[in-house]
């Protein structure tokens, strides 16, 4: 044993002049900083031309940028459930934390994350992840994460201010389930404390006023639908004799 600044210490310890028993200080950095320096650029979406909430494209991102909550009220074949993350990574959200996206349920979770995917020219669980329940598809590098409401919710418990995001796309708000109603609660109570996180609420025709006073008189910004000519064709009335033979 040798003594080393009133340390008795093995005779195998570094005795060199300058060297230190106190470990040297590490960088710190959290699990989002390490997340946002495995990702790729930030993606530059582009809009599929005749979408209705394309045309509101400019009110909306000054809304998003203006606001902290926004309400977006579409009827069916809008668009918004699709082009709304879009247009959050244009106004440079998901750099902080990712832009969370619900769904009511776990089909429409799998499908949107796809369509999303494709449109930003990537894959599912890269520049957009998913998670449901028993899977997990969501990368480090993935901007976009699309879950179920149910999956949000349970988040909260080990995430209580959901500081793994930086925007969150409530979706299909009009449906009030359960988990939809405890999370715009939990949301509205959570905003002071989470001035940098933007919430947008989206629903169909159905009272969005409700939802715009809920969170203190939020803007309200309309989109319109679109429709799809239907053509209806009858088939041909056939005999008895012919029903006979078909069977």
């Amino acid at each position: 044993m040798i003594r080393v600044a009133g340390r008795l210490l093995p005779r195998c310890y570094n005795t060199t002049p300058g060297f230190s028993l106190t470990p040297p200080a590490m960088p710190l950095s959290s699990g989002r900083d390490t997340a946002a320096a495995a990702r790729d650029p930030l993606p530059v979406p582009d809009y599929p031309a005749g979408l209705p909430v394309v045309e509101r494209r400019a009110d909306l991102l000054a809304a998003i940028a203006r606001h902290q909550v926004v309400v977006v009220c579409g009827e069916t074949g809008s668009g918004k459930t699709t082009q709304l993350p879009k247009l959050c990574l244009e106004l440079g959200r998901g750099t902080r934390g990712r832009i969370g996206h619900t769904q009511p349920r776990r089909i429409a979770v799998r499908s949107l994350a796809a369509r999303i995917a494709e449109e930003l020219r990537s894959e599912p669980g890269q520049r957009v992840g998913y998670k449901v329940r028993f899977q997990d598809r969501v990368g480090a590098g993935s901007y976009v994460k699309v879950m179920t409401d149910g999956i949000l919710l349970a988040e909260t418990r080990s995430d209580p201010e959901l500081r793994e995001y930086d925007t969150l796309i409530i979706d299909e708000a009009h449906e009030r389930s359960l988990n939809i109603d405890f999370l715009l609660g939990y949301l509205r109570r959570l905003l002071p404390r989470r001035p940098d996180l933007k919430i947008i609420i989206t629903s169909a025709t159905i009272d969005p006023q409700r939802f715009s006073r809920h969170f203190g008189d939020a803007p309200v910004i309309e989109v319109s639908g679109r429709t799809w000519p239907v053509e209806i064709r009858y088939r041909p009335l056939r005999g008895e004799d012919e029903d006979e033979r078909a069977r």
